[in-house]
């Protein structure tokens, strides 16, 4: 029991010391307690209000959707604490199990110390805090309900962490290759994106005035049975007096914790005996697309660049979202077929995210560029070859088939939609494209290793959660002349003319593209020891 609060300790030395170290860090953390504070102190007062409500002794339909609500929405937050962890935190976390090898702890002692220090910390502290305040609900029904949702707050968070350090340990001591963890990393940012916009899928999809509550009763039923969801269960087995079906989920928490801590002692000793193990080496015949690219230093660049895209999980994600956003919104056009056209608009906003912060994603790879002379013009020339011809054809095809999917070509209404999104969609990307390769040498923060796309360097919560909205907001502001002739058109009642926006469009960002080469290039000339000092810190961060 000594060495586990001793790693508790050192989880909170551990994290006390990078405040000191980094004023980032300190602003994270304080950002992350006010919202912590603001979970709690919503919890509080929706609970409050809610359990004003006449429940009818458990016999309303108010009741009935506060079970279903309680139960499914808990069950999600499990499912959502831990894709978020994985995606977000992995490895990154201030205990890493990997640093403690060199120790000789026990196995046991190591895991038991690793779930107390996730349990006590900030996440952990103010989801149990919600939890205990959620029985504010549930006043109006009885004491029983109340004590049992009391009781059930703790088990419900010691499930959640559990599952959760689970998942993490499972990804990284089971995927040692690359190629298996970029694959589970674009699986899981896949399944976090539908999980998002399931809601918006199920009431758009039909009609909403047919929508009841009896599937979504089911599906808690089902979830009620499970971890993720069956401590929320239990104030209402108590408070219908099922009693049976009480102890039988609290089994079922029991054992979760036991299997979780059982599997965690088991991936560090997988870790331990397979520490070093080499990886594969896949032989590759050629020199690969620099054997088809521009013979001039602009090619290499480009070669160099689709070399990375080819293995690089991080910004794959970013050029899978038009077909999510495709997937998504046709799912939803039921209704009101002409919403699949946000699909390239909205591909061309994000799509290009990733390269505004492009020169970290290279790395320390960019330094041997930096050594040999490239000129910075030449580097955002060969990086705009690939992403415009690549972006050009991505969006192309996706609006071929949101025209086919909202059949555009049956009305001449539909025929300008699909011709004025089209157009604008592609302006906007153009526009996106020479905005990053400006912002990319200016507005740069630290991202996951290549190597290891679930860990988090120091300093990247914050950064990674302002920059791109710099990108974005530049986006929607460099059409803004384009905006002015849609207003002009508008003003003056042309609708007949609308059309016109989509050449205006594609000028507004093929301009913004050439600027972005010229200005991107001054820029990175200037700033290229900079650039260079800024990108070893970033990798000395991924260690």
């Amino acid at each position: 029991m000594k060495g586990t609060m001793t790693i508790v300790r050192l989880r909170w030395a551990l994290t006390f010391a990078a405040m000191r170290k980094s004023s980032w860090q300190t602003i994270g953390y304080i950002i992350g307690l006010l919202m912590g504070v603001g979970t709690v102190v919503g919890v509080g007062v929706g609970a409050w209000y809610l359990g004003d409500l006449d429940f009818a002794n458990g016999t309303s339909w108010d009741y009935s959707l506060m079970h279903t609500v309680m139960v499914l929405g808990g069950s999600l937050v499990c499912i959502f604490t831990a894709i978020v962890q994985l995606m977000l935190i992995g490895e990154g976390s201030t205990l890493n199990p990997k640093k403690f090898a060199l120790f000789g702890i026990p196995d046991k002692t190591l895991q038991s110390g690793l779930t107390l220090a996730g349990l006590s910390g900030t996440p952990a502290i103010a989801g149990l805090l919600s939890l205990l305040l959620l029985p504010l609900a549930y006043r109006s029904l009885g004491p029983v309900i109340v004590i049992t949702a009391i009781l059930a707050a703790p088990l419900a968070i010691i499930t959640i962490t559990s599952f959760s350090k689970l998942i993490i340990a499972l990804a990284t001591t089971m995927l040692h290759s690359r190629r298996s963890q970029a694959t589970l990393y674009i699986v899981v940012m896949v399944i976090f994106i539908a999980l998002c916009n399931l809601p918006n899928v199920v009431i758009n999809s039909g009609n909403p005035e047919h929508i009841t509550l009896t599937p979504f009763q089911m599906m808690a039923g089902i979830f009620a049975w499970t971890p993720f969801g069956a401590a929320f269960q239990l104030p209402f087995d108590a408070f219908d007096g099922n009693w049976l079906a009480l102890v039988i989920r609290v089994l079922i928490l029991v054992a979760t914790w036991v299997l979780c801590f059982a599997l965690g002692v088991w991936c560090l000793a997988r870790d331990r005996r397979y520490a070093g193990e080499s990886e594969r080496v896949k032989s590759v015949k050629g020199i690969g697309s620099f054997s088809w690219m521009p013979d001039s230093t602009s090619g290499a660049i480009s070669a160099r660049l689709l070399s990375y895209l080819r293995r690089d999980p991080r910004q794959a994600m970013f050029l899978l979202f038009p077909v999510i956003f495709l997937v998504l919104f046709a799912l939803q056009s039921a209704n009101l077929p002409e919403m699949v056209w946000m699909a390239p608009v909205l591909s061309a906003l994000f799509m290009m995210m990733s390269e505004a912060n492009g020169l970290a994603y290279d790395g320390r790879g960019f330094s041997m560029q930096a050594i040999i002379g490239v000129s910075g013009r030449n580097d955002r020339l060969g990086r705009v070859r690939v992403f415009a011809v690549m972006g050009f054809v991505y969006l192309l095809a996706v609006s071929i088939v949101a025209a086919i999917v909202s059949k555009s070509w049956t009305s001449p209404t539909g025929i300008t939609i699909a011709i004025v999104c089209t157009g604008c969609s592609l302006g906007l990307f153009f526009a996106g494209l020479g905005l990053a390769e400006i912002l990319s040498c200016v507005f740069m923060y630290p991202v996951a290793s290549m190597d290891k796309p679930f860990s988090s360097p120091q300093g990247r919560a914050i950064a990674q959660g302002f920059f791109p909205f710099i990108h974005m907001f530049a986006c929607l502001l460099s059409l803004l002349p384009t905006g002015i002739v849609a207003i002009i058109l508008a003003v003056s009642a042309s609708s007949g003319m609308l059309w016109i926006l989509a050449p205006v469009a594609l000028a507004n960002g093929l301009l913004f593209l050439y600027l972005g080469v010229v200005l991107g290039g001054r820029l990175m000339d200037a700033r290229l020891l900079k650039i260079v000092t800024t990108l070893d810190g970033f990798a000395a961060l991924q260690k």
